[in-house]
């Protein structure tokens, strides 16, 4: 039997690998593209002396989905900035179905951001906005932008305008330091949370996105901590003796169920009630329970037991006399379950072909569909519009972040110039 504390032990020994600034900038490129992404133009914008290239954001925003393919700058043939200076012929003939204008002009103490999204083909305005900006969320409005331009397209809400959390090592052996890092979710602005002396893992946001839930092994021990993310304030709220692990909040933001062990070393899933401090146990069975998260309801819990003889997941509702009942059945080895926002889909880890890799299950049928090929691919979490899974995963022999579309496949590997990151969390919209 694997034990399902092994990918823990795994995930102890990668942050233990080489050193990486937390302030270092991200990177993100796409390694595996849909075949036939929509074709769009984002024409620079106009604008004189504007700190932040808003059109170059979007189209990094757009680029990354991998379900639009931006046109290079090179390759335009006009810059218009206003919808009459648009000659539709000459995009028709560079085949761009879509094309984005727009203009930033100062107003008072900022900015105002113009946008305009014409179809090609119909000549039709699909999109016009006007956003006002400061000049430091210039960037943000960008995010915005590019979240209008990909839903009025796909018919689907963008995740552009939202934030990641991750754990970053830097430092030799002798003097390592963890750092729990949140960073926009190209990358940009990365900003240091936590920093500590011991490890620090499994972050996850609340609901509302104002807070994050994390291990923290100060004192070499593990605790659960909350911390505001805008002041700093944090508060351990879990130091029981032994193991306390896998924070994830309840969709009310008041509940963070947890795995905790008890005094003989077995591990189960308990729900903690951060206003009264409450301690409801879900699980009570000699095998190993732990990696809880709520169901879309905040009324059951889907975890990983090895109740069976190996990791599998399980779903048990949160009232007296209730059973958990055996959720995923395809493959020898499924763990560490993350529900989509509309709690129709799990994303786990599963084993295939001797590797740990990411797969999707229907929640409704039990089925599966394997999204990744790494080798050691860990920690999944759902974009807030479900379209895309975070994931941890390693290459050239340290540990990156990746992410996968669950429709077209689509990866981006997200890295650090130097060392190890890993266990993301996506937040949710802003």
């Amino acid at each position: 039997m694997i034990n399902v504390f092994r990918r823990l032990v795994v995930a102890l020994v990668l942050v233990l690998g080489a050193p990486l600034s937390a302030h270092a900038q991200l990177t993100v490129d796409i390694t595996k593209g849909n075949t036939s992404p929509i074709p769009i133009a984002v024409v620079p914008f106009g604008g004189d002396g504007i700190p932040v290239d808003v059109a170059q954001v979007i189209d990094g925003d757009l680029t990354r989905s991998g379900r639009l393919a931006p046109l290079g700058r090179s390759s335009m043939p006009q810059r218009p900035t206003l919808a009459t200076q648009i000659d539709l012929p000459q995009w028709r003939l560079v085949k761009s179905d879509y094309l984005t204008i727009g203009r930033v002009r100062p107003e008072g103490a900022g900015y105002v951001v113009e946008v305009e999204l014409h179809s090609v083909l119909s000549g039709e305005r699909v999109l016009g906005v006007a956003l006002t900006s400061t000049a430091g969320g210039l960037r943000l409005t960008a995010h915005r932008i590019a979240d209008m331009i990909y839903e009025k397209i796909i018919g689907v809400p963008g995740a552009f305008a939202t934030r990641i959390a991750y754990v970053a090592v830097e430092g030799p052996v002798a003097a390592r330091r963890w750092r729990l890092v949140v960073s926009d979710s190209d990358g940009e602005n990365p900003i240091t949370i936590v920093d500590s002396k011991e490890p620090l893992m499994s972050p996850v946001w609340s609901p509302d996105g104002t807070k994050l839930a994390y291990v923290s092994f100060e004192g070499r021990v593990s605790s659960v901590f909350v911390q505001s993310i805008q002041t700093g304030v944090r508060e351990r709220v879990s130091g029981r003796a032994g193991i306390n692990g896998a924070p994830a909040w309840a969709p009310d933001g008041h509940r963070l169920a947890l795995a905790l062990s008890q005094p003989d070393g077995n591990v189960d899933v308990f729900v903690l009630d951060l206003e009264t401090r409450a301690l409801l146990r879900v699980t009570d069975d000699p095998a190993i329970d732990t990696e809880p998260c709520f169901g879309a309801d905040g009324q059951s819990i889907y975890f990983t037991s090895d109740r069976a003889g190996r990791p599998q997941v399980y779903q048990i509702r949160l009232a007296a006399g209730e059973r958990p009942k055996r959720v995923t059945f395809e493959g020898s080895y499924n763990a560490r379950p993350r529900l989509s926002p509309d709690g129709k889909t799990l994303a786990v880890v599963t084993q295939d072909q001797g590797a740990y890799r990411i797969a999707r299950v229907d929640v409704a049928t039990g089925q599966s569909v394997i999204l990744t090929t790494g080798r050691l691919d860990e920690s999944p979490t759902f974009a807030p519009n479900g379209q895309t899974i975070i994931y941890s995963a390693r290459e050239r022999g340290r540990g990156v972040l990746a992410s996968v579309a669950i429709d077209s496949g689509v990866v981006a590997k997200i890295t650090a110039p130097s060392g190890d990151i890993r266990d993301p969390a996506w937040s949710p919209r802003l």
